[in-house]
C-alpha cells in the first residue's frame, strides 16, 4: 500500500529527499547545542577568559541560525513536496477513475469517490509531511538526545529508564483507544456528502414535497454522527498532555533533585552544573521527541483508513479494457445481438437481459419499447461497452465491440440520455462536446435540426450565452435538444436516444426525428422510447419485456402479432397521448 502510495512523489522526490537531509541536520545541531552549552557553564565555573566564552558564544549563535536555516528551508521543500505528492495523487485517482466501466462505477458510490479525492487525499497528505519531516526528526532526537544523556549525565540518565516506557506506554494505549473512533468517522463523511449531493440534485423535489425539514434532519444526523466520534477520540487523545506533564515534571524534579545532590556532594568530580543543565534540556528534548511520536501515531492511524480507501481504488481493476492492437475504425453502423445475456454482477443471480438475438443494419431506424425495467437501456449500453456482456457477443459492423479500441468505438456511438448532463460553460462550449473543431455554422445547423436554435435565440449572448453546471438554468426539454444538437454534432456511426425526447412535446418531437433524416442519413438510430408516435414510423421496433424481446417488426406487424405493443398503442391513441 505505501509503494502503491509513494509512486504518486514522482517529480517531488528531490523536495522530498531534500526535506530528509535537512531534517537529520537539525536534529543534529539541536543535540550538539545543549552539549557546548553544558562545556560553556563548566567553563565560566572554572573561571574561563572571555575570550573563550564569547568565542564559544559566535559558536552557538551560528549553529542555531544554521538550525533555524536547516527547518526553515526543510519547512519549505516538505510543503512542496506534500502539496506535491497529493496533487498527483488525486489526479491518479481522477485518471483511474475515468477508466472504469459503469460497473467499476457502480461499486464506489458518487459521493464515496468524492470523500477520496478530498478527505482522504487531504489526510494522507498530512500524514507524508509528517512522516519526511516530524517522523524523521523526532527518532532521531530521541536518539541522539538520550545517547547525549548517557555522555553527559551518566548514571543519572537512568531516570529515562524509567520515564521513557511509562510515556510511551502510556501514549500507544491512549492512540489505540482512540483509532476506533477515528476509523468511523471516514465511514461517515461518505454518508454525509452523500446526504448533501443527493439534497442538492434533488432541491426541486425537496421543495416540491416540502420536505427542507426531513433533509435537515437526515444531515443532522449524519454530521452530529462525525461530531460524536471526533469528540470521543479526542477526547480520549487530550490525554495525552496530562501524561507528557507528568513525565515531564518527574523528570525534572528526579534530575534537579538527585543531580543538584550529586554536583554538591561530589564537588563537580562527578557531574558539574553544566551537565545538570544538559540533562535538563535533554530530558525535554527526549520526552518532547515521544510525545510527537504520539501524535504520529495517532495521525498515520487514521490516514491508515484513509489510504486503504485510496488504494481500493487504484487497485479496482476495470471490468472494461482493450485488447492488443484493437480495431480502430467503425466502418459502419450496422449492430448484431447474437445469444446475449447480461447482468450487472457476477454475483446477481437474475440476468437483466437474456437471450438477446437482433440484427440491424446500417442507417436503420430502430424503434424499442416496453414497461419500466424491461432492460432497454441496458440493451443500448452494451453497444458502446459502457458494460459487457455475460454471454453471447455484440458487434459492430461486423467486429465484436470487444476487439475495438474504446476510443475509436465511443467516438462512433453517440447516446442521448432522458437526464443528460451539460457542464458549465457556454452553450458553445457545450455543444462542441460532440466535435471540438465544429465550425459555428455547422452549430447552429445542429440546433435548428434539433429544434433547439429558437430557444437560443432568445437567450441574452445566444450561443455565448452562459449554462450553469447541470444545466440547471433551462428546462428540461431544452437540455435535452441541446443535448441531441450535441450529438449530431457529432456525426456518429449509432445514434441512441434514450426516452431523450420525453420532455418536448409531439410536434418538436416529429421535427426532431426529421431533422435525423436529413442530417444523418446513413447513420444507425435507435430511438427508446414510451411513445409510439415517437417509433411509429421506424424501420423495425422492438418489444422488450422482463429483458427479453418479445416481438419485433414494422407498427404495423406488430399491431397484429403483438399484445403487448397494441395495448400499448390502444391505451395512448384511444386514452389520449400523456406527453401532447
Amino acid at each position: 500500500m505505501f509503494r502503491k502510495l509513494l509512486g504518486s512523489v514522482r517529480e517531488y522526490k528531490k523536495a522530498t529527499w531534500l526535506t530528509l537531509i535537512l531534517i537529520v541536520a537539525e536534529a543534529v545541531i539541536e543535540t550538539v547545542i545543549p552539549f557546548i552549552t553544558a562545556n560553556l557553564v563548566n567553563n565560566i565555573k572554572a573561571g574561563a577568559e572571555m575570550a573563550v566564552v564569547i568565542r564559544t558564544g559566535l559558536l552557538l549563535i551560528l549553529l542555531a541560525l544554521l538550525s533555524l536555516a536547516c527547518g526553515g528551508i526543510a519547512g519549505f521543500s516538505c510543503a512542496k513536496a506534500s502539496a506535491g505528492f497529493a496533487k498527483n495523487l488525486r489526479h491518479d485517482i481522477f485518471r483511474k477513475v475515468q477508466s472504469f466501466s459503469f460497473r467499476n462505477i457502480d461499486k464506489f458510490s458518487s459521493s464515496s469517490l468524492v470523500t477520496r479525492m478530498t478527505t482522504d487525499v487531504s489526510n494522507v497528505q498530512m500524514a507524508f509531511m509528517m512522516v519526511i519531516r516530524t517522523a524523521i526528526r523526532s527518532p532521531l532526537m530521541l536518539i541522539f538526545a538520550v545517547t547525549m544523556a548517557f555522555i553527559m549525565g551518566g548514571k543519572l540518565a537512568l531516570t529515562f529508564v524509567i520515564v521513557i516506557p511509562i510515556l510511551a506506554v502510556g501514549l500507544f494505549l491512549v492512540s489505540r483507544k482512540a483509532m476506533p473512533a477515528f476509523r468511523r468517522v471516514f465511514r461517515r463523511y461518505d454518508r454525509l456528502n452523500e446526504s448533501i449531493e443527493e439534497n442538492v440534485q434533488a432541491m426541486r423535489v425537496v421543495k416540491g414535497f416540502a420536505r427542507e425539514d426531513y433533509e435537515k434532519a437526515k444531515f443532522s444526523e449524519a454530521s452530529d454522527s462525525i461530531a460524536v466520534d471526533f469528540t470521543k477520540a479526542e477526547r480520549i487523545v487530550a490525554l495525552n498532555m496530562p501524561i507528557m506533564q507528568f513525565c515531564v515534571y518527574f523528570n525534572t524534579v528526579f534530575v534537579l533533585l538527585i543531580g543538584s545532590r550529586m554536583v554538591i556532594t561530589s564537588q563537580g568530580s562527578v557531574i558539574d552544573v553544566g551537565q545538570l543543565s544538559a540533562m535538563l534540556t535533554y530530558g525535554m528534548q527526549i520526552l518532547m521527541s515521544l510525545m510527537m511520536l504520539s501524535f504520529i501515531y495517532v495521525m498515520l492511524t487514521m490516514s491508515a483508513e484513509s489510504m486503504k480507501r485510496i488504494c481500493e481504488v487504484l487497485d479496482e481493476v476495470p471490468t472494461i479494457t482493450e485488447k492488443e492492437n484493437p480495431v480502430t475504425a467503425v466502418a459502419d453502423g450496422s449492430v448484431s445481438f447474437r445469444g446475449v445475456s447480461f447482468k450487472y454482477s457476477e454475483q446477481a443471480e437474475k440476468y437483466a437481459l437474456s437471450d438477446i438475438d437482433l440484427e440491424i443494419p446500417s442507417g436503420a431506424v430502430v424503434g424499442i419499447i416496453g414497461g419500466t425495467g424491461s432492460s432497454k437501456s441496458s440493451l443500448v449500453q452494451l453497444i458502446p461497452r459502457l458494460y459487457d456482456v455475460s454471454k453471447g457477443s455484440v458487434s459492430v459492423a461486423g467486429v465484436d465491440v470487444r476487439d475495438y479500441s474504446l476510443k475509436a468505438l465511443r467516438n462512433a456511438v453517440a447516446m442521448v440520455l432522458q437526464k443528460n448532463q451539460l457542464f458549465a460553460g457556454t452553450v458553445k462550449d457545450n455543444l462542441r462536446w460532440g466535435n471540438e473543431n465544429a465550425t459555428d455554422g455547422e452549430i447552429e445547423e445542429a440546433c435548428r435540426l434539433a429544434q433547439a436554435d429558437e430557444f437560443i435565440q432568445t437567450f441574452p449572448d445566444k450561443y455565448d450565452s452562459w449554462i450553469e453546471q447541470g444545466g440547471s438554468n433551462v428546462s428540461g426539454g431544452q437540455k435535452q435538444r441541446l443535448c441531441i444538437a450535441r450529438a449530431l454534432i457529432k456525426k456518429p456511426k449509432i445514434l441512441i436516444l434514450d426516452d431523450s425526447t420525453s420532455a418536448v412535446d409531439t410536434r418538436t418531437d416529429a421535427l426532431i426525428r426529421a431533422g435525423f433524416r436529413s442530417y444523418i442519413p446513413e447513420t444507425t438510430k435507435l430511438i427508446i422510447a414510451q411513445r409510439i408516435s415517437s417509433v411509429q414510423d421506424a424501420d423495425m421496433i422492438v418489444v422488450m419485456d422482463n429483458g427479453r424481446i418479445s416481438a419485433a417488426g414494422t407498427h404495423e406487424q406488430l399491431l397484429k402479432s403483438s399484445d403487448i405493443y397494441r395495448e400499448v398503442y390502444e391505451q395512448q391513441t384511444n386514452g389520449g397521448d400523456s406527453n401532447e
